[in-house]
């Protein structure tokens, strides 16, 4: 797997309410105005300040916006994508289903009622309750997969240890699903309504494309990579911040990546079918490092990875791993590229360098 070796290297056989204040005066002068005026104008005024008030509670009820995605997160707290090896869709109201067949996939009907899970299992839900929207969450642990088309039509693949939030309907005028972890958006088109892709520090927002979002939280850097159409991204500097500062565009072709330490922002043209292959169980590696390209092991596969010697974690490599293969076929092509030796116990991997 070494850049200068990899030519002998075969690792496949292959997302304040506006107050309203009504003040109602009445005029000082009332009681010159004589007494029968005087009560038709308070009564006329009793009148209009009933009509502007409902008017008002009306209008209040009609613009009052619904809870926003990201606060829905928040509020539902920091859920551990790995309390069970299974993948769980969590339902609107809050019903858990495990799914055993994540190869399947799960498909929404237009209106974000029925659920297909596979081939054959139906479950229906609301899409609403007390004209709010209602959430979806999908928890894929380590070791597995998902693949999910929304009730719009849009296709997402999301990698081990990733969850995604989204509207059990989009019925806004936005299209927005929160990531944390990795995914794959293949977004269905629609002009008047964009896509959003929120995560930490990041929106993303799109017609219709083809991209992928990176935003693991044990990792530094949030990376979008575009395929195809295109892409506008924004930034805040913290999590605190209300609103996104820095925003890019980019073309297919290009990667951005938002250090999440320094804040800084940067792009780059690279080649998207590494980015994109852990769809079909491969993965590619340019020039990456041995800590980088175990890192992604140890969520495909969920087992730990603990490399002993600092210089071989840093060494660098250039290849292709079938995941496909099971763990020990993976390690051992590895470590057929390197001076490395491997301990597998269970699910925890020891690698150190290979005394001379």
């Amino acid at each position: 797997m070494k850049e200068k070796e990899s030519s002998k290297i075969k690792i496949l056989p292959i997302t304040e309410l506006e107050k309203v204040v009504l003040k109602n005066k009445i005029m000082a002068s009332v009681d010159e105005i004589p007494k029968q005026k005087r009560r038709n104008r308070i009564a006329y005024s009793v009148v209009m300040c009933s009509v502007i008030l409902l008017g008002t509670c009306f209008f209040m009820f009609k613009t009052t916006p619904e809870a926003s995605i990201t606060k829905f997160v928040n509020e539902s707290g920091n859920i551990n994508v790995n309390n069970t090896g299974e993948v769980v869709l969590v339902l609107s109201e809050g019903q858990s289903v495990n799914v055993t067949d994540d190869s399947k996939g799960i498909n929404y009907s237009k209106s974000g009622e029925t659920v297909v899970l596979g081939d054959t299992e139906q479950l229906q839900q609301n899409t609403q309750k007390n004209n709010k929207v209602l959430y979806n969450t999908l928890l894929v642990p380590y070791g597995r997969r998902g693949k999910i088309k929304l009730s719009d039509g849009s296709i997402v693949w999301l990698n081990s240890g990733s969850k995604i939030v989204y509207p059990a309907a989009f019925n806004g005028k936005r299209r927005e699903v929160y990531l944390e972890g990795e995914a794959i958006f293949d977004v269905a088109h629609n002009k008047s309504k964009p896509f959003i892709v929120l995560s930490e520090n990041q929106e993303v927002e799109v017609l219709g494309t083809v991209f992928c979002v990176t935003s693991y939280k044990d990792e530094k850097f949030t990376n979008t990579v575009l395929k195809s159409g295109s892409v506008k991204i924004s930034y805040k500097e913290n999590l605190a911040a209300t609103d996104f500062t820095e925003k890019m565009k980019i073309t297919p072709g290009t990667k951005a990546s938002f250090n999440k330490g320094t804040k800084s922002i940067m792009s780059e043209k690279v080649n998207v079918d590494n980015y994109f292959s852990w769809r079909d169980g491969i993965l590619i590696f340019k020039n990456n490092s041995l800590k980088y390209i175990t890192k992604r092991v140890s969520r495909y596969y969920n087992v730990d990875v603990d490399i002993l010697n600092n210089d071989l974690a840093n060494e660098t490599f250039s290849g292709y791993l079938d995941l496909n293969e099971n763990i020990e076929s993976v390690l051992q092509n590895i470590a057929a590229s390197t001076d490395m030796i491997y301990t597998l116990n269970k699910n925890k991997i020891i690698i150190n360098q290979k005394q001379q």
